[in-house]
């Protein structure tokens, strides 16, 4: 490693130090006197519940681009209730390929081999490494993640699907819907949830089907139990109200308004485009710091598959590459000088950093954290130097 002279403790913290991947940063306009309209104490089969309802759910498809003849539902359980749902009830007609990276789409791979019992293809890679989508057959099903918000890295594009697949696509997009391009026509079952990109709040996910997903539930009864949470369809046919905001079960009437507040501030932006541009910018903010540090990298091997949401970084000086306890330091000394929050990557990550850059984080924010990050390395690194 080049030696360096230790970086100065800088003298201003990001205005908003928060940098956890989810929870997520909340958009800059928020405040809770925002959520004053909400619904609350009221039925969320009234009118005005079911207005809400609605309107976040035509919200999504208007910022999102979602075509008109998709269904979008908002379902319980956050991302992980959503991707389950869609796993339980169309899983299982044909062969499938399931797609891991980092560990929730592992977590996918369990339940689909151990708990489905599936017909499954399993197709892995470490760590900052991606599957070649390419190589996959998709006249069976392929369940994937879009984002790995724990590993940071990325599909660049879906050019790998191919349109005239026989199986259906299962994606989890949910640290990459609203801060990526999402191409509806590759994505056959589509989730994510609040607590990402938008900053919402957690516990509701979202499902959106094209119009093949709906005719699989339409036409294949799995041979398995549903809990009612699951279920889509009754007597053969969608349960259409579940896509018009008539929920499976009770939603958080509070959460409701603080998405819609969240879908008004991505307007104020500039929609989808917007998003995405705040998004790319923090994510080059630290792919700039990186490039000028030898002693710290991205995750992702390729920089084509770098995340620009879930940042994941790794120590690369030998004396501390890979030393969970050191990096748990840095990110200690972070959150005690009040820079940085929530900065460890995921328990099962290699040891790091993980900055979440999704497009509600202000770049000036990122680049105030990142002398930071200097600061607290260099600080750890001569501590070591002094107890050895």
């Amino acid at each position: 490693m080049t030696t360096h002279a230790p970086a100065e403790r800088p003298a201003e913290t990001p205005a908003n130090p928060r940098f956890s991947s989810g929870p997520c940063a909340k958009p800059p306009t928020f405040a809770l006197d925002r959520l004053t309209d909400a619904a609350l104490g009221r039925s969320h089969r009234a009118a005005v519940g079911k207005a809400k309802l609605a309107a976040a759910i035509d919200g999504t498809r208007e910022i999102l681009g979602v075509p008109a003849d998709y269904r979008i539902g908002i379902v319980p359980a956050s991302d992980t209730g959503a991707v389950e749902m869609a796993m339980w009830t169309m899983l299982g007609a044909r062969p499938v390929e399931m797609v891991a990276w980092e560990s929730f789409g592992a977590g996918w791979v369990t339940d689909a081999v151990k708990q489905l019992k599936l017909d499954a293809q399993v197709h892995e890679a470490p760590y900052g490494e991606i599957v070649d989508m390419a190589a996959l057959d998709y006249d069976r099903d392929v369940v994937f993640t879009w984002n790995g918000t724990t590993s940071g890295v990325r599909l660049p594009n879906g050019d790998a699907i191919p349109a005239d697949r026989g199986g259906l696509t299962i994606c989890d997009a949910t640290s990459a819907a609203f801060a990526m391009d999402l191409p509806w026509d590759k994505l056959d079952v589509t989730t994510f949830s609040w607590q990402k990109v938008l900053g919402g709040e957690a516990a509701h996910g979202m499902l959106i089907l094209s119009p093949r997903a709906v005719e699989r539930l339409e036409s294949y009864t799995p041979d398995r139990p549903l809990p009612k949470i699951f279920r889509l369809t009754k007597g053969g046919k969608l349960i259409e109200g579940i896509f018009r905001g008539e929920t499976i079960n009770t939603p958080s009437m509070l959460c409701v308004e603080d998405y819609l507040h969240c879908l008004d501030w991505a307007r104020s932006v500039g929609g989808l485009k917007g998003l995405i541009a705040r998004a790319d910018a923090n994510a080059a903010a630290v792919a700039r710091f990186v490039d000028a540090h030898d002693w710290i990298a991205n995750l992702a091997a390729d920089p084509t598959t770098a995340s620009t949401t879930s940042v994941c970084l790794k120590f690369t000086d030998p004396a501390v590459a890979g030393d969970a306890a050191f990096a748990k330091a840095v990110t200690k000394r972070l959150e005690q000088a009040g820079a940085g929050l929530d900065l460890g990557s995921y328990r099962d990550a290699p040891p790091g950093l993980r900055i979440w850059c999704g497009s509600t984080v202000e770049t000036a924010d990122v680049e105030a954290l990142l002398p930071w990050i200097a600061w607290a390395y260099d600080a750890e690194r001569a501590a070591l130097h002094a107890a050895a």
